[in-house]
């Protein structure tokens, strides 16, 4: 293509000769002293000067503005650390829990009024309360003691505050006091019109319960949930006039024998695991297990919380699905935990006896009191 000088264009334009192009602010163009900044020249890459500027006065900026915006994101993550809460979001196949960052005032904003929820297994009548009657019982095995002395320790234990042995450290730790005195003594005995007094609270020895609940799915186990979900104590909550607390857990999916009482020291010879509680649930897995993976159970696992091993475990479906499961192990989710280790999923999950007891004549959702030989069997001779 044919190029024309200024002079030339300015005559095919109709323009007298050595007339000037202005900027666009009405000032004479001045193409020396652009050129002097090196504007509209090609630098050694074969950029002009112009852009090659610009593109890195931009990147210098956007460092700048990185290094800026990390040191924000760094001073919002410590100042702003403690509006965070960790929320628990469930578990996985594995077995293990997830979390998720939450600020508080999401959490805030989806909490919802307290509501009483109605108990949908409590229409049917429950039999009598027994009264219990260890007596002749302690005779027997000379625990009775004829003066009518407690000691401190079982004194607090049958107010429902804890075992024996957590007595005596609440004893030793000066939270104890007999009639406005603080007591430390290890085996102090409490006489009859003694009161006694737990963190300035006034314990009155309560009667003895003893509660077997077979447990639906969808309640947990606790006795308060700040999510407002339905616990297991919303199913016992006409038993009974005593504080009452669950021994041991079930996990809000599994189903089966839950027990629960203000006996503080059998509640701790249960959960105790060198007491070797007998436990045994039907499982349900979502596969067939294999005879390799049977064999395994059998011989024990190594899971990430140490060596476990079941004391029996029978298939009991043809397709290998439906198991029982016998264990004394009380770890959490142990029995979920030892078939995720070998790839399975436990889709349904029921305890069917607990330390003898069993669920015959007992629907799901319901409860019922123990007789007095079962308990007697539990605190004397399991």
């Amino acid at each position: 293509m044919r190029k024309y000088n200024d002079k030339n264009s300015d005559k095919r334009k109709g323009k007298p000769e050595g007339s000037e192009k202005k900027d666009f602010k009405g000032g004479k163009r001045n193409s020396g002293e652009f050129r002097s900044k090196g504007i509209g020249q090609k630098n050694e890459k074969g950029l002009k000067g112009g852009k090659s500027d610009f593109s890195e006065r931009k990147s210098i900026d956007s460092r700048k503005s990185g290094f800026k915006d990390e040191k924000v994101k760094r001073d919002f993550s410590e100042q702003d650390e403690a509006d965070f809460k960790s929320v628990y979001k469930g578990r996985g196949k594995n077995q293990k829990p997830i979390f998720e960052k939450v600020h508080k005032s999401e959490i805030e904003d989806k909490k919802r009024p307290k509501k009483k929820f109605k108990n949908p297994f409590g229409n049917e009548p429950v039999e009598d309360r027994p009264n219990y009657n260890f007596d002749k019982i302690e005779k027997t095995r000379g625990q009775k003691n004829p003066s009518g002395e407690t000691r401190l320790n079982k004194y607090i234990a049958n107010a429902g505050v804890s075992s024996r042995r957590e007595a005596d450290a609440l004893i030793e730790k000066g939270l104890v006091s007999v009639n406005g005195q603080v007591v430390k003594e290890m085996g102090y005995k409490v006489q009859k019109g003694d009161k006694v007094s737990y963190k300035g609270k006034l314990l009155n020895p309560e009667k003895p319960v003893y509660l077997l609940l077979n447990k639906p799915k969808d309640f947990i186990t606790t006795t308060d949930d700040p999510m407002e979900r339905k616990t297991v104590m919303s199913l016992i909550e006409n038993a009974c006039e005593e504080r009452v607390f669950p021994v041991g857990r079930l996990d809000r999916n599994t189903t089966g024998l839950l027990l629960f009482t203000n006996d503080g020291e059998l509640a701790a010879k249960l959960s105790h695991p060198s007491n070797q509680i007998k436990k045994i649930y039907q499982v349900t897995l979502d596969k067939p297990l294999t005879q390799n993976h049977e064999k395994d159970i059998l011989d024990g696992l190594e899971l990430e919380d140490g060596a476990v091993s079941v004391d029996d475990m029978q298939v009991l479906s043809k397709d290998r699905t439906i198991l029982g499961l016998e264990i004394h192990v009380g770890r959490n989710r142990i029995v979920r935990r030892i078939f995720a280790h070998l790839g399975y999923d436990v889709v349904a999950l029921d305890r069917v006896l607990y330390a003898g007891l069993d669920k015959k004549d007992l629907p799901r959702g319901r409860y019922r009191f123990l007789a007095e030989k079962e308990v007697v069997r539990l605190k004397y001779f399991t």
